[in-house]
């Protein structure tokens, strides 16, 4: 008997079944989802591990879920998730996400990982590669879309920026990004774009180097500069974040050739290491549609960093994305995108503890799990 009711339920009955309808379907579309779902949250790393979970807590699920002949088989989770097409599956979470999550805040943060345990030298299998999008200031994912065999990531991004919504936010993407059509969609979309520039645009890359290296030249520099200072893990790292106009310093056909391209950026990380005194010097080059606001582009590539630490790392680590087994391109995408739905709502959790901790605190408290799905009391 249903005594609980969700809004993740009512939101998946707009999804359609992708299986063949026959007499002999024994469990429901929703079922399905619901139950991968929250044994993902609860630390379930396989199929074999999402079914023992729901059948070990089968009555819980029985509050608020159907389950007409019981609990799936981890082959039925399998070959379902194998059928729902990911962006699909996307349309309908991702908004019960941000509804849970609330602002995503200004930055979005685009770059690729691959699932390295995907690849299949017998099957002749190459890993597979997904590009993210990641808001870095609420710890969120807002989409994901995966890089078609002998392709890479230039032309997954775009489309992963026309599925979004960029109205008055600032994208921010490695060197590999760093091409006229993603500029061209952020801009038609209404935000903003930095880029990261290096010997992939040569002519731009050596073009910015020469107008800092025109600017620096002078007497008494006047382009605006932001400079920051860190500590920790044994270092001291001092940030110089430079820009100048880009218009006024590359050439006009190159300017032009980037829609709203508007500021050069220079960025040098000068690391002190405290135990030898050892002093290490990098130089980073950014192209962007912001105006020359030193302070805020500085603010926005420092961000960038939070796709790294935030999520691919930690898919790595607490959710042992690389080690999973997994060779089919569709279950793949579906299970990459629920792990980042699972680690978007344990990061918005208020308690106290590690994302590990509360992953596992998913496992052994129902009442937890079920404050993350959004119910008010189990």
């Amino acid at each position: 008997m249903l005594t609980h009711t969700c809004s993740l339920v009512e939101a998946l009955q707009t999804i359609p079944d992708p299986r063949r309808q026959t007499a002999n379907g024994k469990h429901l579309l929703v079922d399905i989802i619901i139950l991968g779902f929250c044994a993902t949250l609860a630390g379930a790393n396989n199929f074999v591990e999402i079914a023992l979970f729901a059948s070990t807590n089968r009555a819980f699920f029985q509050t608020f879920l159907e389950l007409p002949n019981g609990i799936p088989s981890h082959d039925t989770f399998n070959r379902v998730f194998s059928l729902l097409k990911p962006q699909t599956l996307q349309a309908v979470l991702l908004p019960w996400l941000l509804a849970r999550r609330g602002n995503p805040g200004d930055h979005i943060h685009v770059d690729g990982k691959q699932m390295r345990g995907s690849r299949c030298s017998a099957r002749n299998l190459g890993a597979l590669h997904l590009v993210s999008a990641w808001a870095g200031e609420a710890g969120l994912t807002l989409g994901q879309v995966a890089v078609e065999a002998k392709s890479n990531e230039i032309t997954a991004m775009p489309e992963l920026l026309k599925l979004l919504d960029l109205q008055g936010k600032i994208v921010t993407t490695d060197a590999m990004g760093c091409q006229k059509e993603v500029a061209e969609t952020v801009i038609e979309g209404g935000g903003d774009y930095l880029l990261a520039v290096k010997d992939n645009q040569p002519t731009l890359h050596q073009q910015t180097q020469e107008a800092f290296a025109k600017e620096e030249a002078k007497e008494r520099p006047t382009y605006p500069r932001y400079q920051t200072q860190e500590e920790g893990h044994g270092r001291i790292e001092r940030r110089t974040v430079s820009v100048v106009s880009a218009r006024t310093h590359l050439a006009r056909g190159l300017w032009r050739a980037w829609l709203g391209l508007r500021t050069l950026v220079k960025v040098v990380r000068e690391i002190t290491e405290r135990a030898t005194g050892k002093v290490s010097v990098e130089v980073s080059y950014y192209i962007s549609s912001m105006k020359p606001n030193a302070k805020r582009i500085g603010r926005a590539i420092r961000s960038h960093w939070k796709i790294e630490n935030g999520l691919h790392w930690v898919l790595d680590v607490v959710f042992r994305e690389d080690a999973r087994k997994l060779y089919e391109r569709t279950a793949g995408e579906n299970v990459g995108f629920l792990n980042r739905l699972a680690l978007s709502l344990l990061r918005g959790d208020e308690g106290k503890g590690s994302l590990t901790g509360k992953r596992k605190l998913a496992g052994w408290s129902l009442p937890f799990l079920a404050k993350l799905l959004g119910f008010s009391e189990v």
